[in-house]
């Protein structure tokens, strides 16, 4: 019997994280049952009907190869995704056979004990061979591998074409040239931002840190200690915060924008340039700047280099708890499949995590170039560790930078004070 997807409202009244239930280390149901009813969660776009359209087709060739066998598709918000999945780690009666999550979210569900391992599932997919390393990695923690990649998110360069030919600037090659235009944009036309940075812009900061040499954390295993107060990552933090003030964005107004802040400040022609996603390509086209930008690599520290970009994403995975393990592998196969991902790609945009896959979008659409050759010059990712969920939500580095920005502490103070709360949660992660 075939049951289409449904898109299903979430509840506002969802239990919060915090009232959960602890979540236990062995939710495994023990059953393999090979029909029946697969429950899937998905994320809600902003423009969902395409990519449940994709889905969709998943579904139909799914059902029409197993005999029996039924999915539903529920989509929820990203914004409640922490407290809905931790919720369905406690209640496996209730929970979904196959879940989309953030892959920064791997460890910490890892650690709840709701991710099935599929190490041997995905090492003996023939596809899985061209998956990108950094991808990869995304769903790999203490060498298992716990889903499959189903997209990949990084960050370049996006300038205003039609102020570089009035200005007669050159497209920056080295993160001092980046500095350096962004002020001279800004004395030459004090209305706009030259390069527009966020306070609260985590994943546009990194690049200044990881081109320097630092890091966020050393580490393995589980096992990490914070690195953001090296001299190294001090001299990226030194770089990015140079770029708050009258000469370039201005603290008052730039300390508490976001990365969609940035974005949006570029796109409606209020900054020489910005640093965006693949995924803000619709947001800028959509922008008074249309047909008057470019975009290229964030460069790095040596000229002509490009710096580390984070590589950011979702993945597809299985729960512990599902009774349909088989079945629930090869509908996470199909989901993330070559084929799936380039119909995700032109239904929604999202880059493709094979590498051939993403070779081939790049032929056809040219504004992914740069962010392919971002991908392929190396990226970056945070720790793999439980902690890092916490690190974020609780705005550590964003407070960091805003300290520095605002002038209540300088950059060894302020990072110092970052990694002694980096380390406290990584050792409560244990």
């Amino acid at each position: 019997m075939k049951l289409s997807v449904r898109l299903a409202a979430v509840a506002a009244v969802l239990v919060t994280a915090a009232c959960a239930p602890q979540t236990s280390g062995d939710s495994g149901s023990g059953k393999d049952e090979q029909t029946g009813t697969l429950r899937v969660w998905l994320f809600q776009e902003v423009n969902n009907k395409p990519k449940e359209q994709v889905v969709q087709s998943v579904v139909d060739g799914f059902e029409q190869a197993h005999e029996g066998t039924e999915v539903t598709v529920e989509y929820i918000p990203v914004e409640t995704r922490a407290q809905r999945i931790k919720a369905a780690f406690n209640d496996p009666g209730s929970a979904p056979d196959v879940i989309e999550y953030g892959n920064t979210d791997t460890a910490g569900y890892v650690k709840d004990g709701g991710l099935e391992d599929v190490t041997e599932d995905f090492t003996s997919w023939s596809e899985a061979k061209d998956t990108d390393p950094t991808a990869r990695q995304s769903v790999t923690v203490d060498g298992k591998i716990y889903g499959a990649p189903y997209f990949v998110g990084v960050r370049a360069l996006y300038y205003r074409t039609d102020v570089f030919g009035e200005l007669g600037l050159d497209v920056p090659k080295s993160q001092a040239e980046l500095i350096e235009t962004a002020k001279r944009i800004r004395a030459a036309e004090p209305g706009l931002y030259g390069l527009a940075v966020g306070g609260a812009y985590t994943y546009g900061a990194m690049p200044f840190i990881w081109a320097n040499g630092g890091e966020l954390a050393t580490g393995k295993g589980g096992s990490y200690a914070s690195a953001i107060d090296s001299p190294e990552a001090r001299k990226g933090i030194t770089a990015y915060t140079s770029l708050f003030g009258d000469d370039n964005c201005p603290a008052a107004k730039c300390a508490g924008m976001t990365g969609n802040d940035t974005v949006t400040a570029f796109a409606s022609g209020k900054a020489g340039m910005a640093i965006g996603g693949d995924f803000s390509h619709q947001a800028v086209e959509a922008g008074s700047v249309k047909g008057k930008y470019a975009v290229v690599p964030l460069p790095g520290v040596a000229p002509g280099s490009t710096a580390p970009a984070f590589a950011g994403g979702n993945n597809i995975g299985v729960l512990k708890s599902t009774s349909h393990r088989t079945l629930a592998v090869d509908l996470m196969r199909r989901l993330a499949s070559k084929q799936t991902q380039g119909e995700l790609f032109d239904a929604m945009g999202f880059l493709p995590t094979f590498t051939d896959v993403r070779d081939q979008v790049a032929e056809r659409e040219p504004f992914v170039k740069p962010f392919v050759e971002t991908l392929a010059a190396g990226t970056k990712f945070v720790p793999a560790s439980p902690a890092w969920a916490q690190i974020d939500s609780s705005l550590v580095l964003p407070t960091m930078f805003q300290e520095i920005v605002s002038g209540k502490k300088d950059v060894g103070a302020a990072a110092g004070d970052a990694a002694k709360k980096m380390d406290a949660a990584f050792g409560s992660a244990g």
